[in-house]
């Protein structure tokens, strides 16, 4: 088994506001803030979604 690295995601939180870091070979890097986590989690999922069913 083989295993390959799709993407790196990283997660930080300032003092109010999540951030997430999210580095791709087709999406280069790019970043996700919001007051929750879990929006920002929903945008991450949302995008990464639609880069890798347009590459498959």
């Amino acid at each position: 088994m083989v295993e390959e690295s799709l993407c790196h995601v990283e997660f930080l939180k300032s003092s109010s506001t999540y951030i997430a870091r999210v580095q791709s070979e087709l999406g280069g890097v790019r970043e996700y803030r919001s007051s929750t986590f879990e929006e920002v989690l929903e945008q991450i999922i949302i995008d990464l979604q639609e880069e890798f069913e347009s590459s498959a």
